[in-house]
C-alpha cells in the first residue's frame, strides 16, 4: 500500500488520506473499514458519543443481512454487537386489511430451505415451548438450526453504534473529532481542504459525504437529486409479547402501507420476549396514532397485526419518521464520493437502508485501499467512477423494487389485492425463484465486495 499520509496537526491543519463527514452508521462503517486497513481517515461527527448512546436518541432496529453481517465482522464490529442480534430465521410475508383478518395465501422465506446437506433445521412454526426449555420459554437459535446461515439479524441500532464506537476507539489510524461542523470544502487539484465552523482545517485525498439525505456537501459539490416524498410515515416502536417470535420477520401489508414485526432479542433485564415495529400509516392520521396514551396504542397495533405473538404491549418510546425516496444523479466528483443517504434514500419497506448503506461502504473502501496499494491518487475521479459504476445497478434495482412493491401493496383496490396474493403464493411455491428472493435479500447475490464475501481488504 502506498505510505499513508501523516496524521499529526500542523498548527492549525491535521492530515490525512480520508475525510469521512458524517458519524452516523455508515460513515462510522466506512471508518472502520479504512482505518482497519491503515488508511489514515478522519471522521467529523456533530454530535457527542453521550448524546447517540441514548435510549431516547433513536428508538429504530436496522435489519442486517447475512452479507452485511459479514462485512461488519471482516471490520471487527460484529463482536461488540453479537449478543444483540437476533437472528432472523424466516421472513413471513402477508396481506392483510388492517382488522387483524390476513389473507390464507402468504409467502415464507425459510433459511433451512439454503441449508447445506446435513445441517439440523426445525420446521416452522415449532411446537410450544416446553417446561424448562430456559428463561420465558427462550431456545437459542443456534443450538437448535446448527449449520445453517439465517437470512440476517435485528439489531438495535443503539447496540450498532455502541459496537462502532468501541471499534473506532482501538484503531490507530483513525481520528474521531466531535462534537465538530463542516463549515465547508475546498477541491483543487492535488487535495481537498475540509473547513469545520472552529477554524481547524483538515486536508485529504478524499472527502466522503455521510452527512444523510439533506447531504450539505452533496449540495455544495452541485449534484442534483431526484425526490418523491411519500405520503406516509413510519411510527418506530418496541413492544414485548407474552408468545415467542422463534426469530421470524412479519411484514405484513395493510391499505395504509406496511406493518412490519421484527424479532428483537430478549429483554437484557426481564427476559420479555420483544420485537421491534415499523408501522405505515397514512400521513393524515399518523400524528393521530401517536398521541393515543399507551394502552390504546398497544390496541391499535394489535388490532393490525392479530395475536399470532399473544399480547402485545409498548414500551418505551414512540418515534415518527416521513417516508421518501431520493436519489443522487451522480456518486462522485472530484474528491468527493457520496455513500449512504447522502446517496439514496429508499423506502424502509425491505427493510435494506443500512444493508444499501454497508454495501456502498465495502465497494468504496475496496477501491480506496486497492487504489492505494497500486499509489494512484484515490480522489480521482478516475478512481472514484469505479465505485460509482459498481454500487448504482444493484441501488437503482432496490429502489425500482421498493417503490413498485409500496405502490402495489400500500391500497385496498380489490383486483390488485387478489393480484398481489397470488403472486405472494406462487413465489412461496416456485422453490429455485424462491431462492433467488432469498439469496438477494440475505446480500449475497451479484459482484461482491470482499468485505461482504467476509474477506478482509
Amino acid at each position: 500500500m502506498a505510505e499513508a499520509v501523516d496524521m499529526r496537526p500542523d498548527e492549525e491543519v491535521l492530515r490525512c488520506d480520508v475525510v469521512i463527514a458524517g458519524g452516523g452508521l455508515v460513515g462510522m462503517s466506512l471508518a472502520a473499514a479504512l482505518a482497519g486497513a491503515r488508511v489514515a481517515t478522519t471522521v467529523i461527527d456533530a454530535q457527542e458519543e453521550q448524546a447517540v448512546l441514548d435510549a431516547r436518541h433513536d428508538g429504530r432496529s436496522s435489519a442486517i443481512a447475512f452479507g452485511a453481517r459479514q462485512a461488519l465482522a471482516a471490520t471487527g464490529v460484529w463482536p461488540g454487537m453479537a449478543a444483540a442480534a437476533q437472528p432472523i430465521w424466516h421472513i413471513r410475508v402477508s396481506d392483510g386489511d388492517g382488522t387483524g383478518r390476513v389473507s390464507r395465501l402468504f409467502l415464507d422465506y425459510d433459511a433451512g430451505e439454503l441449508a447445506p446437506p446435513g445441517a439440523r433445521w426445525r420446521a416452522w412454526p415449532p411446537p410450544p415451548p416446553a417446561e424448562g426449555s430456559g428463561a420465558h420459554g427462550f431456545r437459542s437459535a443456534e443450538l437448535d438450526m446448527a449449520g445453517v446461515a439465517p437470512l440476517g439479524y435485528i439489531v438495535e441500532n443503539r447496540a450498532t453504534r455502541e459496537a462502532l464506537l468501541g471499534r473506532l476507539a482501538v484503531l490507530p489510524t483513525l481520528r474521531h473529532l466531535r462534537p465538530a461542523r463542516v463549515a465547508g470544502v475546498e477541491r483543487t487539484p492535488g487535495k481537498a481542504t475540509v473547513v469545520l465552523t472552529d477554524g481547524r482545517r483538515v486536508e485529504a485525498r478524499l472527502v466522503v459525504a455521510a452527512d444523510g439525505g439533506e447531504s450539505r456537501l452533496r449540495l455544495e459539490a452541485g449534484i442534483a437529486v431526484m425526490r418523491l416524498a411519500y405520503p406516509q410515515t413510519a411510527i418506530v416502536c418496541t413492544v414485548t409479547h407474552t408468545l415467542p417470535h422463534e426469530g421470524v420477520a412479519h411484514e405484513h401489508f395493510l391499505p395504509s402501507g406496511p406493518f412490519a414485526m421484527l424479532p428483537m432479542v430478549p429483554d437484557p433485564a426481564t427476559g420479555a420476549y420483544r420485537s421491534s415495529v415499523v408501522w405505515t400509516e397514512r400521513n393524515d392520521l399518523a400524528p393521530a396514532m401517536l398521541r393515543l396514551d399507551e394502552a390504546r396504542f398497544s390496541f391499535e397495533m394489535q388490532r393490525r397485526f392479530g395475536d399470532s405473538l399473544g399480547t402485545l404491549r409498548l414500551v418505551g418510546g414512540r418515534w415518527s419518521y416521513p417516508l421518501r425516496l431520493i436519489h443522487a444523479e451522480r456518486y462522485v466528483d472530484h474528491r468527493l464520493a457520496l455513500i449512504g443517504d447522502a446517496a439514496h434514500v429508499v423506502h424502509p419497506i425491505a427493510g435494506q437502508g443500512f444493508n444499501l448503506g454497508l454495501k456502498d461502504v465495502a465497494a468504496l473502501a475496496e477501491i480506496v485501499v486497492d487504489a492505494m496499494r497500486l499509489g494512484l491518487d484515490i480522489g480521482s475521479l478516475a478512481v472514484l467512477e469505479r465505485y460509482e459504476r459498481w454500487r448504482r445497478l444493484d441501488t437503482v434495482m432496490l429502489i425500482a423494487a421498493t417503490d413498485g412493491i409500496n405502490r402495489l401493496f400500500s391500497n385496498d383496490i380489490g383486483p390488485l389485492r387478489l393480484l398481489r396474493d397470488l403472486g405472494l403464493a406462487a413465489v412461496d411455491r416456485l422453490p429455485p425463484l424462491k431462492r433467488l428472493f432469498m439469496r438477494d435479500a440475505m446480500g449475497t447475490l451479484g459482484e461482491l465486495p470482499r468485505l461482504i464475501r467476509g474477506e478482509a481488504l
